[in-house]
């Protein structure tokens, strides 16, 4: 099957409802910028470990485990979330599966249904970057999940745009030691990467479908945002190769979807430093020597080998000074007020126009609180939105994946259009290197009488 369609989303910020807005998250801006940083450190990320993987996946059929869920789906069963607001029409569920027994590794789990229809909603796992940042603390608690927290960090407000009103969603903390996610060998939080990610989601999902088996037919979506860009289609590329060799289930995935993806470390940077100036965040003279000493080139799509040279200092020395020269704002969202800022109104209907910027604050608050982690069956834990995990393997680019996959599942790759540091110049660049033919024109997608959304599906 050819499904040669690859969709690129603008979205607009007016009083249209932005979905996908969130704090400002300095935590997931620093764990991305550290992971780039160590490309030149003395030990860098390995990028051959991702392919190692992909080759060991089309080789052999080795079952990986899946334990006993007898018992666990009722277990998980969560009555009712502290503080949560009345008339909640829908099951939800949170708890653990363990995806190496020996270890005693296991990740941790929001899972929402649908509140009408559900049996006939798809699925959808959606997945947060960093590395090493939690999709419940942010994607279900300040993004697309069916709650908000209010700034009493107590109390919780529907959130009228969740991604559950038109689909069954698992939020999934991934690596162990993400959020409540754990490991009992203390290594697997030094030695993990984009290869034991991918390995360890797998393992999840069908160890998840097998306390679920309801929705072992459901169609299945993989989406996230950020670092996701290289989760999903990682995790996607690996359960098609598994599917193939598998006594065991068979995921049923139809497509993926990224949003303001990081896919590629050197179209993805090249495009940061082009949004600063053209949103008049950087001086002409500091944009013309970010191009003059920075070499952008990228992956040789053929050979699938990075082809850029090694930074100089002068490039290094023109990025800091964008990023400088930028001032005190939020990156993910250049026109948000900050935490500290006296904008702030208290709560937030999901309205990009009466956005919190300290909802972070407030979540982690939330999920501090003993009878919340009890409501969500989740260990005793000091629960942080990222954690300090050690990130051993990353390829410079997913774009090789990303590819492959378009040509048998549907792949949609989406953008905002102020979050700065994983801009919407980044995605264009990037599918544009795709070479793939434009099969829809550009073209306005209007909401009561306002263009929201601009896009070309190719």
């Amino acid at each position: 099957m050819e499904v040669t369609a690859i969709w690129l989303l603008l979205l607009l910020p007016c009083s249209f409802p932005n979905f996908l807005i969130s704090s400002c998250m300095g935590n997931q801006i620093d764990y991305l910028n550290r992971l780039v940083a160590s490309r030149r450190s003395s030990n860098p990320p390995r990028p051959e470990s991702w392919a190692q993987l992909d080759d060991q996946g089309n080789s052999h059929s080795s079952p990986v485990f899946v334990g006993s869920q007898k018992g666990l789906m009722q277990a998980d069963k969560i009555d009712k979330l502290p503080g949560q607001p009345e008339g909640v029409d829908f099951d939800q569920y949170a708890g653990y599966v363990t995806v190496d027994p020996v270890a005693d590794r296991a990740l941790f789990y929001f899972f929402v249904e649908s509140p009408v229809n559900s049996p006939n909603k798809p699925l959808v796992l959606w997945l947060n970057g960093g590395p090493g940042c939690s999709s419940l603390g942010y994607g279900a608690m300040q993004e697309l999940g069916p709650f908000r927290v209010n700034s009493d960090g107590k109390t919780l407000y529907r959130n009228e745009y969740a991604w559950n009103n038109v689909a069954n969603v698992i939020f999934l903390e991934s690596p162990a030691g993400v959020g409540f996610s754990y490991s009992k060998n203390s290594s697997d939080y030094t030695q993990v990467g984009d290869k034991r990610t991918a390995e360890d989601s797998y393992v999840f999902l069908l160890n998840w479908l097998e306390r679920f088996p309801q929705y072992k037919t459901r169609d299945l979506f993989i989406t996230g945002e950020s670092y996701a860009g290289h989760y999903v289609p990682q995790l996607a590329s690996y359960i098609l190769s598994r599917n193939k060799n598998t006594n065991q289930t068979v995921v049923n995935l139809k497509g993926i979807a990224i949003g303001n993806a990081w896919i590629d470390d050197n179209i993805c940077t090249k495009g940061l430093f082009d949004y600063l100036w053209t949103h008049a965040l950087n001086s002409d003279e500091t944009n013309e020597g970010v191009n003059k000493y920075c070499d952008f080139a990228s992956q040789d799509l053929v050979t699938n080998k990075a082809v850029a040279k090694n930074a100089t200092d002068q490039c290094d020395q023109y990025q800091s000074r964008a990023l400088t020269e930028m001032g005190d704002i939020d990156l993910y969202g250049i026109y948000s007020p900050l935490c500290n800022s006296s904008a702030i109104k208290p709560g937030s209907d999901g309205n990009v126009l009466n956005f919190d910027p300290c909802s972070d604050v407030h979540v982690k608050s939330y999920l501090n609180l003993a009878k919340v982690q009890a409501a969500l069956h989740a260990k005793a834990t000091k629960w942080s939105a990222c954690s300090g995990v050690g990130w051993t393997d990353s390829p410079t680019s997913t774009l090789p994946e990303i590819r492959d996959l378009a040509k048998v599942i549907r792949v949609w790759i989406y953008s905002g259009d102020t979050d700065g540091r994983v801009p919407v110049t980044s995605s264009r660049y990037a599918i544009k290197t795709l070479q793939l033919p434009v099969e829809t024109a550009w073209q306005p997608w209007y909401s009561d009488s306002e263009v929201i959304w601009i896009f070309p599906a190719i």
